[in-house]
């Protein structure tokens, strides 16, 4: 047997989303989309690609997104453009270019959209991968941290998600924070030539990301670093408060982790990450997110506060797999018309749109095919009733409507009644 390799391939870090995965995808937005409307957020969708300086302003210079991991070109008219790596700060874009700061507030969005990252690819990390998010922009109160929350929580107790927990912090304000950043420089200093290369780069760039190092070297000293959650501001440890009271009334259970900073520059107060319970990948998490009052700013606008999530589609997609969540199947078409003599082709194409007009999906045979090879694979095809013209049907201006189940006898109509008794059959099955 001569194996066939074919001469182009997926980009490394892509993947091709085959038919059997789709019903995953599907359950994932057809979730994120109901949840979205039960709690008020409307969609947005946004360019695939930005102006680079978007990212770089909004997501931070010391970010992983922006040092490392950002896909960026020049186009021909010598504008520098970067694929979308993360979605808050495009969605602030466009929250200021189309004045939605005159809009009633807070304004509540969600979108469903590919990030592009240079990362090191693995199980359930592509580099071309697809986000839900959820942002609400114009209002600063805790309920409000709570209620993103709870919205993620929702999708992922929607889809049949177990074991996971809300991880949950807060980085106070930029102002507040300073002292805190001066004690953790001085913790830090002594211990620098023990630091990955990231960490020591960090130190004097954004020392607070020292505390978001997954890099073995610098785990047992993150472990013993002073804990921001411990010395927070009058007003960041109310909003606190507020935050953790209202998912106590929501139901949803929660762990203070002071380490917690997350992976960019521009969060103030909560921070959150829910990641799986009792499981060895605890440090993957599925989705996160918190409070971002001052990107708006950053981006040229107002002071406007705001907050939001992302969480990876293909991320949740793993987990719903690990839960063993059963899927609805995509519908398959419910009919085959099998045809095989002499200029039945249009007739067999007739048949099909009456049938597609009543909205039953309908697969045509290949005409030179044998009877036999159509029916064989009108069964493979899922269908549950075949039409079949043969060379007597097709003179007499007839069908046969056969039930491939057999809960309905065979029957011969005409070809102007088919579609009515394809209906009827199909009525027994539901």
């Amino acid at each position: 047997m001569v194996v066939f390799m074919p001469r182009f391939q997926a980009p490394r870090g892509t993947q091709d989303v085959l038919p059997e995965m789709q019903p995953y995808w599907a359950a994932v937005k057809e979730a994120a989309a109901d949840i979205a409307r039960l709690f008020g957020y409307r969609r947005i969708d946004t360019p695939a690609f930005e102006e680079a300086a978007l990212f770089e302003k909004g997501s931070g210079d010391t970010s992983d997104v922006v040092e490392k991991e950002m896909y960026v070109f020049e186009d021909r008219g010598g504008d520098v453009l970067a694929l979308t790596p993360e979605g808050t700060p495009a969605i602030c874009r466009a929250y200021l270019e189309h004045g939605m700061g005159s809009w009633p507030q807070p304004v509540r969005l969600y979108t469903t959209h590919a990030m592009f990252r240079y990362d090191r690819p693995q199980k359930g990390r592509y580099r071309q991968h697809t986000q839900v998010d959820c942002e609400v922009i114009g209002s600063g109160s805790a309920l409000v941290d709570a209620e993103v929350i709870e919205v993620l929580w929702r999708l992922y107790e929607r889809l049949g998600l177990r074991d996971l927990e809300v991880r949950l912090g807060s980085i106070d304000d930029p102002g507040p924070r300073k002292a805190y950043i001066q004690q953790l420089k001085e913790y830090y200093r002594p211990h620098l030539d023990k630091l990955s290369e990231d960490s020591k780069r960090r130190f004097d760039r954004n020392p607070l990301r020292l505390l978001d190092s997954k890099d073995e070297r610098d785990l047992p000293f993150k472990e013993r670093a002073p804990k921001l959650i411990d010395q927070l501001s009058p007003e960041a440890a109310t909003h606190q408060e507020v935050v953790q009271q209202a998912l106590e009334a929501a139901g949803i259970p929660y762990v203070m982790d002071p380490l917690l900073v997350r992976g960019l520059d521009y969060y103030n107060r909560t921070v959150f990450e829910i990641v799986p319970r009792h499981d060895e990948r605890a440090q993957s998490t599925i989705g996160g997110g918190g409070r971002y009052d001052g990107l708006i700013e950053i981006l040229g606008g107002p002071n406007t506060p705001a907050v939001g999530f992302g969480s990876g589609i293909e991320r949740i997609i793993l987990e719903m797999q690990r839960c063993e969540v059963a899927v609805d199947p995509l519908p398959v078409p419910e009919v085959y018309v099998v045809h095989r003599a002499e200029g039945s082709h249009r007739a067999a194409v007739t048949l099909a749109g009456a049938l597609r007009a009543r909205g039953i999906g309908v697969v045509v045979g290949e005409g030179e095919r044998s009877m036999k090879a159509q029916l064989r694979a009108a069964n493979n095809h899922g269908a549950l009733v075949a039409l079949i013209l043969g060379e007597d049907e097709f003179a007499k201006g007839t069908v046969v409507v056969k039930d491939l189940a057999g809960h309905a006898e065979q029957t011969e109509v005409p070809q102007s009644e088919a579609a009515k008794r394809v209906q009827d059959v199909l009525a027994l099955r539901a």
